[in-house]
């Protein structure tokens, strides 16, 4: 189940998937977004698959990636507006 999370100064819900191989990531990414129906998701995910499949999965629902962003520990950041 993904772990979603407000924070309270960009309204963001996060699915942490680190660790997790594909497509699980994006299928985290897709179960939240249909939970929350709209906003904004940070997805973090440490899969080199992620790279390709996060960006392929917004274009092909209609939603903006906002940013990609390296994380300390290895991870990357993916900020995803729905809609």
């Amino acid at each position: 189940m993904p772990q979603a999370e407000n924070t309270h100064e960009k309204q963001a819900h996060r699915v942490d998937a680190r660790g997790m191989r594909c497509p699980l990531p994006v299928l985290r990414l897709r179960r939240l977004a249909e939970e929350v129906g709209g906003g904004v998701i940070e997805l973090l995910a440490t899969d080199p698959a992620a790279r390709t499949d996060v960006p392929a999965f917004c274009a092909q629902k209609g939603w903006t990636l906002e940013s990609v962003t390296e994380q300390p520990d290895g991870a990357t950041l993916y900020r995803v507006k729905l809609g």
